[in-house]
């Protein structure tokens, strides 16, 4: 894809999640989540994005297999506009949570998007390493699980077989999907070192470092809200804690 092809795409990309933000807003808006209207389009638009992606990444290996023995020179067009496509969701939501949110409450996740959209840009303009970028995005099948966690928690729906089905599920897709996936992507990187110049391999192993480490921290957050807390706490703290936001969207 040429460099040209690249900017549109992404430029798409970015016009298309506004757009969806804003189809959000005419929704209608559970009313435990008007308080913070800003943040429930937000991550409704990061549940649509999750739901696009993780379907897309799937049917890239589905429709072109060979990408999986070679993930550094062989790619499809459809498995570099997800690439693309992705680079636009990020840069769109960097921006959305600079001009919305405190700096001090979204720093860890504007540092992600700048990681993820330097390793990306990397692909997409170089055309390697897009197979490798897709298997990243799988971790997106997990944030459909982990964006609708915070969407009930919105909605006031924290308590009950749907909150509780969604976070089992979560909780399993997460070690699958996030912690499994990234593992994988260590192992392969150590393991085609030779194979990789210095400048993309440095990327990508500190890259992954950060990645490895935000969603270990994350992971522990989740055991200890959804399972840990819950089994211990007192009727009167669940009725409390269905009313309260998470701080920050997770990742």
């Amino acid at each position: 894809m040429e460099f040209n092809s690249v900017i549109l795409t992404t430029s798409c990309s970015v016009g298309f999640f506004k757009l969806v933000n804003c189809g959000v807003s005419k929704l209608p808006t559970p009313e435990s989540a008007c308080r913070n209207s800003w943040k429930w389009r937000n991550i409704c638009t990061s549940f649509i994005h999750s739901v696009i992606t993780g379907i897309w990444a799937v049917l890239c290996f589905f429709l072109h297999p060979q990408m999986a023995e070679d993930l550094i020179g062989t790619h499809s067009v459809f498995s570099h506009a997800l690439v693309s496509l992705s680079i636009g969701y990020f840069i769109y939501d960097f921006l959305d949570m600079v001009l919305n949110q405190k700096i001090n409450q979204s720093w860890e996740l504007l540092f992600h998007h700048i990681v993820v959209i330097s390793c990306f840009g990397i692909t997409v303009f170089t055309g390697f390493y897009v197979g490798f970028a897709v298997v990243a995005l799988l971790v997106e099948i997990n944030s459909v699980f982990l964006h609708m966690r915070q969407i009930l928690r919105m909605a006031n729906m924290a308590v009950g077989d749907l909150y509780r089905v969604n976070s089992m599920v979560n909780l399993g897709t997460y070690v699958v999907f996030r912690i499994n996936t990234l593992a994988w992507m260590t192992r392969w990187l150590v393991l085609n070192r030779d194979n990789i110049p210095l400048f993309s391999y440095t990327m990508g192993s500190v890259g992954l470092a950060i990645m490895t480490a935000m969603n270990i921290v994350l992971f522990f957050r989740l055991l200890r809200s959804d399972f840990l807390k819950s089994s211990t706490a007192t009727p009167t703290e669940v009725k409390e804690r269905r009313g309260q936001g998470e701080g920050k969207k997770e990742m």
